[in-house]
């Protein structure tokens, strides 16, 4: 069987992309042509075209090139298994989505008056929008830092929650950000019993959503409290240091409440 091989031109056209992005991935050493004509015009075959697949998916994910050479040219890549897994985001992403906009739709309809949502819908509208705005807001950071399956499994935990354990949910934010607040304007020390119990209960609501605990994963959380202008503006909306405070008071409890169930 003869195998497709495709000029430069046509796998540009082909993927989407330019021929120069393609010449660009050559001189880089990211995508090597099948072969290259004394003329200089390069011809690819399907395995070049796979990796240009390869190459695409990831950048959509948000990767550096740089990190994307590594993955491909590693001694083991095993480009079925790297699709395979791909196939299987996509299939998450794409269920996620259409259950975000059943929940839209049915928003509309209810709001137009054509029908009477029930409790249970409103409730399940309820945690789908805010998943939605995380995923805006901080998606891409917490894949980054976390990976794209922690980052699933904690949007599933929040999506099956009970209505008693949304509720839960929603009293330790405020808990939270009351308890920042007192600590703060009091002048109260991260390294206070104060502090610890504060720590706990962001420990507490961390571990509804998130698949499995740790202290480190916790300080770094908290790390990006200060860092991240996104964070420390909604830490510090009413009173200006409670994000800092946060950060310091969960690096000095975490490790020590790490163990407690």
């Amino acid at each position: 069987m003869k195998k497709n091989v495709y000029g430069i031109r046509e796998l540009s056209e082909l993927a989407g992309v330019s021929a120069r992005t393609l010449r660009y991935y050559d001189e880089i050493g990211l995508l090597k042509p099948l072969y290259t004509e004394a003329s200089g015009y390069r011809f690819y075959g399907e395995r070049e075209a796979e990796l240009l697949w390869q190459i695409l998916f990831y950048r959509e994910r948000g990767l550096e090139l740089k990190q994307i050479q590594k993955i491909l040219y590693e001694k083991d890549f095993d480009i079925v298994k790297a699709l395979e897994e791909q196939l299987a985001q996509l299939q998450e992403e794409r269920d996620k989505l259409d259950m975000l906009i059943r929940t839209v739709v049915q928003t509309i309809h209810s709001k137009k008056g054509d029908f009477e949502m029930s409790d249970q819908e409103k409730f399940a509208a309820l945690k789908e929008r805010a998943l939605r705005e995380n995923e805006e807001r901080y998606g891409e950071e917490i894949r980054e830092r976390y990976g794209a399956e922690t980052a699933e499994q904690s949007n599933r935990k929040l999506l099956d929650m009970t209505q008693e354990e949304w509720k839960r949910f929603r009293e330790l934010e405020e808990e939270i950000r009351e308890m920042l607040k007192k600590n703060v304007l009091e002048g109260i020390s991260p390294k206070s019993r104060e502090a610890g119990e504060l720590v706990r209960r962001h420990k507490e609501w961390l571990n509804m959503t998130w698949p499995s605990y740790s202290a480190k994963a916790h300080e770094g959380v908290a790390s990006m409290y200060v860092c991240d202008e996104r964070f420390r503006s909604y830490y510090d909306r009413e009173t200006e240091g409670c994000a800092a405070f946060l950060e310091q008071a969960v690096r000095y409890w975490a490790g020590r409440l790490e163990n407690e169930s």
